[in-house]
């Protein structure tokens, strides 16, 4: 029951993120879909998180190299993510009406990603390897 809640929720809140990248690339006004290359840094984000998880060791450490590395490499996709379009709007590829649209999407879309892994990260019996 919670679990489904939390499901909804967060498939809404990616549909609300989604729609503001959207937003930024189809409106008339901008209609350039340059900021759609953001799309592969929603895909790369998690990537290193399942790597660390599946190489590294079971200890219950504080902290393990392989999961600081995957930090890091996380940390760098989502920086991209939010510059990739502030680098497009400087270069006059996109309006900055369109910049602030996608860095809002970016937000709300790296903030669902987060949330998901919160929700069914913990190793519990709802956990995202069901899914």
């Amino acid at each position: 029951p919670c679990a489904v809640a939390a499901l909804v929720a967060l498939s809404f809140s990616g549909a609300i993120g989604l729609t503001f990248l959207m937003l930024g690339c189809a409106l008339e006004y901008y209609g350039v879909y340059w900021p759609l290359f953001v799309l592969i840094f929603y895909f790369l984000c998690p990537i290193p998180h399942f790597i660390a998880k599946r190489v590294g060791d079971d200890s219950d450490a504080a902290s393990s190299a392989c999961r600081e590395l995957a930090y890091f490499f996380t940390t760098g996709i989502v920086v991209s993510a939010f510059g990739l379009p502030i680098i497009l709007a400087r270069v006059e590829a996109i309006k900055w009406g369109a910049c602030g649209l996608v860095l809002a999407g970016n937000a709300v879309i790296f903030l669902t990603i987060l949330g998901f892994f919160l929700v069914f990260g913990r190793g519990d019996d709802f956990s995202w390897e069901q899914w």
